[in-house]
């Protein structure tokens, strides 16, 4: 599991999102004025994370993924490019990584068609991940922040707006978002998204995971942001050379 994520980030692994759509609570019958004010800016936000999904194309933007270990005291990093296009009803996904932990390590990440392939040319070996009956919630994770609807997100999640923050020189609208699924509850405990206040999509994210109180994390930045610009096919096809070995793990 947590291999996939360093390789794929936010897809994560096939079928471990199997997102429990509970009801939102009913909201309470009073508030207090600092309780209004907050819901008032937590709604600023998801309107704007909604104009923004009814918009959406293509996003393509430069990312940095970390993978914190508290235990070791670790970090583990991967960056590149990454591209996103909604076609119809569907979303696909492409990674370009090509630093891992600083030095040169090619990988290329594909979700498409309903299953996620992950190409490494040093070892000539693409692994095939399928998201089978579940490929509506990893497509709802995979565009976590980046052409997804907000209002979509009290189906799955507690919201909470955290005011504003700067990330890398964008003051950004923080959104924290607590899972209402046991199963998902069981992985994190809180997602983090830093909304850009003009493009309404993620500059950064942050997943914190729930094992044993860890203090494990995935932080993930993004930069260079393009949004609804043409992006080629070719981008979304899986580019292999000479001979190379499939493989489809189990479970």
């Amino acid at each position: 599991m947590r291999n996939t994520w360093r390789i794929a980030a936010l897809a994560l692994v096939m079928g471990t999102f199997l997102m429990a759509y509970a009801k939102t609570p009913a909201a309470p019958a009073k508030a207090s004025a600092a309780q209004a004010g907050g819901a008032a800016n937590l709604e600023t936000v998801l309107n704007l994370m909604d104009e923004t999904a009814a918009k959406f194309k293509t996003v393509e933007t430069d990312f940095y993924w970390d993978q914190y270990s508290m235990v070791v005291d670790d970090h583990d990093t991967q960056s590149g490019t990454m591209y996103f296009r909604r076609q119809g009803k569907d979303v696909e996904m492409a990674a370009d990584i090509q630093k891992h932990n600083g030095q040169a390590d090619l990988k290329y990440v594909l979700f498409a068609g309903g299953k996620v392939q992950v190409y490494q040319p040093r070892i000539a070996q693409v692994t095939v991940y399928s998201a089978g009956k579940n490929k509506a919630e990893f497509e709802s994770f995979l565009v976590l922040g980046f052409g997804g609807s907000g209002h979509e997100l009290e189906k799955s999640f507690d919201l909470k707006y955290g005011g504003r923050e700067t990330v890398d020189g964008v003051n950004a609208y923080k959104l924290e978002l607590t899972p209402k699924s046991q199963k998902m509850r069981g992985m994190f405990q809180r997602i983090t998204l830093w909304i850009d206040p003009q493009r309404g999509v993620s500059v950064q994210q942050r997943f914190d995971e729930k094992v044993n109180g860890s203090g494990d994390y995935r932080l993930a930045k993004y930069t260079n942001i393009k949004l609804n610009q043409k992006i080629p096919d070719s981008t979304f096809k899986l580019k292999t050379s000479g001979k190379v070995t499939y493989i489809t793990p189990q479970g």
